[in-house]
């Protein structure tokens, strides 16, 4: 089938144009853009459905794209390189493919509970750039999904989606109204069998993390960038452990202190295997 072409803002392209910016609009038509290479070749790797790729119109394609469009199953659209350098969101002229991305749907069970779980919550993000980075570090981390509660930025903002530099696609990201819910959810995989402790990050923590067994099936929980966690979320977790800092900050990006847990998560799994 033949590529359709976009050389003028018609409707399609405003509906794409107020996805980058606006959370509502990416929710009523259900998909969201993917810019950048890495990311959108994770997109295609991990399977993630693609509706449309976006490409100039002007310009030969690469390799890379050129096996992209030849191999990916979705509507082929050549625009104008103008339009696609809007659609871009950087500086730096004009992206050689965009990806149109479905929404997944926000259901629990897409993160497996398993024997070796380990898992985070994101309570009430204000930030979509520390979602990104969250989602990063839990994937490199080994973990098995990421729950963005409560009145929160949006996980497919553009700012999320290239922070987490295509983890996002590889890593179930799922968001939930609340700690009730996330409760429901672990109940259940209680009731199968596995138990999670649910662990919280304070500054204030009882004990330090590095002295606190993470070895077992694990729900790790980060507050909200300026207020940490909710009350019921400090009513919840089962521990709360800390990282001893000796400088003279009073505490670490909430996307940092997430890093440092998940790696100290990682770190005592890889000397229980030995």
């Amino acid at each position: 089938m033949a590529a359709r072409r976009i050389t003028t803002r018609n409707a399609r392209f405003q509906q794409w144009q107020a996805q980058l910016s606006n959370r509502r609009t990416r929710q009523r038509e259900r998909e969201f853009l993917i810019q950048g290479v890495r990311p959108l070749s994770q997109a295609v790797a991990h399977g993630w459905p693609l509706r449309a790729l976006l490409y100039d119109a002007d310009r030969p394609p690469t390799a890379w794209a050129r096996e992209l469009l030849a191999s990916v199953e979705a509507e082929k659209i050549a625009m104008a390189p103008g339009l696609l350098a809007e659609l871009g969101g950087k500086d730096e002229g004009v992206p050689e493919l965009i990806g149109v991305a479905a929404l997944p749907d926000d259901d629990l069970r897409r993160i497996p509970v398993g024997p070796g779980f380990l898992g985070v919550v994101f309570d009430r993000p204000t930030s979509p750039g520390n979602i990104g980075t969250i989602v990063r570090s839990a994937d490199s981390f080994g973990a098995h999904g990421l729950v963005v509660t409560g009145h929160a930025a949006d996980v497919y903002d553009p700012k999320a989606v290239r922070a987490s530099t295509g983890s996002l696609f590889a890593l179930p990201v799922v968001r939930s109204p609340g700690q009730r819910e996330v409760d429901e959810w672990l109940a259940a995989a209680g009731d199968a069998g596995r138990a999670v402790t649910v662990v919280g990050t304070d500054e204030n923590g009882t004990v330090d993390a590095a002295d606190f067994d993470l070895t077992g099936p694990v729900l790790l929980v980060v507050g909200n960038e300026t207020t940490g966690l909710s009350t019921a979320w400090r009513e919840r977790c089962d521990a709360m452990v800390r990282i001893p800092m000796t400088g003279s900050a009073s505490s670490l990006n909430a996307a940092n202190a997430a890093t440092v847990i998940l790696y100290e998560a990682a770190r005592q799994r890889s000397r229980a295997r030995r």
